[in-house]
């Protein structure tokens, strides 16, 4: 599928020396800088509810205590992110206020399809621990019981099962590739939106829906209200009793779901490199400590550690992957 992009696009998505710079020689914090000396906001881009905002509550305490200072979370939900991405940037970039979010794929989508007021490269990624992947799930109260009976009512009549999905985004995105692989009427699905995953998946858990597509990761709460009955991905994940993509259909194609976790303002490992250290250094500690992987793990939360290198490479790869895609997003 070929999609027409402007220059101011492509601008957007590229990735920038900025950040890549200033990452490359990080200072040590000056004995006179106070940094933190006040509590420090966290904005999660979502809802209450949701994974970022389950992440976020369940970090900071432990984030704080390294910090020395409260960390506050506020939720900024609306509009697939854009909002609360915007909200963020409007925030001093002077290391009190960090982001928590579904990096990938909302920043790209809100570029690609809501002609956002900001680039990529105006957010610097500090570590993305969850990899998330789209999972296609069915309450345990909807008599639903395998993805061969949704497929084979979907090819009979597209519109005989409502679906929860999220507008604009990489469940969307499969869910399209889905139907066309399988022969599948796009056009006459039956789509329920929701603003944010944890809406989403409550829809499903909730039998609001018949069938919902969202990411994996976040059912994992809920599995014994939910069905699964699908991954997007070419091997299984998390232990779900449920069939691939790729043993549905081999030309099937996917994308990949949500890369979530913590970032700052660019502009802040460019002017304030003492204080961006001091952030990087208390969140790598913190995802490493053996109490905070234990609790996280307990919790059903990520908190591996890639670091900025390969948390920003990650995120501009799958933005090159939403782009190739543009006309799909555009025309659903």
């Amino acid at each position: 599928m070929t999609s027409k992009l402007n220059r101011r696009t492509m601008l957007k998505l590229s990735g920038g020396g900025i950040a890549a710079a200033a990452m490359a020689s990080p200072s040590i914090l000056s004995a006179q800088d106070a940094y933190p000396s006040r509590p420090i906001n966290v904005v999660v881009p979502f809802d209450t509810g949701g994974y970022n905002d389950r992440l976020a509550r369940a970090f900071a305490p432990f984030l704080s205590e390294r910090l020395g200072q409260p960390l506050n979370i506020i939720n900024r939900g609306g509009a697939g992110a854009l909002l609360g991405h915007t909200y963020f940037l409007q925030q001093p970039d002077d290391g009190y206020a960090l982001l928590c979010t579904s990096a990938a794929p909302y920043l790209p989508l809100n570029i690609l399809t809501q002609d956002a007021p900001f680039t990529i490269d105006q957010f610097h990624m500090v570590n993305l621990p969850s990899r998330d992947y789209t999972m296609l799930a069915t309450s345990t109260e909807s008599g639903i019981t395998s993805i061969d009976e949704v497929i084979s009512r979907l090819k009979e009549d597209a519109n005989s099962l409502s679906i929860g999905i999220q507008p604009a985004s990489a469940d969307l995105v499969n869910l399209m590739l889905m139907a066309d692989a399988l022969g599948i009427d796009r056009e006459a699905l039956r789509l329920v939106t929701f603003d944010g995953g944890g809406p989403t998946r409550n829809a499903a858990a909730g039998n609001v829906v018949d069938i919902a597509l969202v990411g994996g990761q976040g059912f994992l709460p809920l599995a014994d209200k939910i069905v699964p009955l699908l991954i997007f991905d070419d091997a299984p994940r998390d232990g779900w009793n449920s069939k691939l993509i790729t043993e549905v259909s081999a030309d099937a194609q996917f994308v990949s779901g949500s890369q979530r976790g913590w970032a700052v303002h660019s502009s802040l490992v460019e002017n304030s490199p003492e204080i961006y250290q001091t952030i990087l250094t208390a969140i790598e500690e913190t995802s490493k400590d053996p109490a905070v992987i234990t609790a996280l793990t307990n919790a059903q939360l990520a908190t591996d550690w890639f670091g900025p290198e390969v948390s920003n490479k990650s995120l501009r790869a799958t933005a090159a992957v939403m782009e190739q895609h543009i006309s799909l997003l555009q025309g659903t």
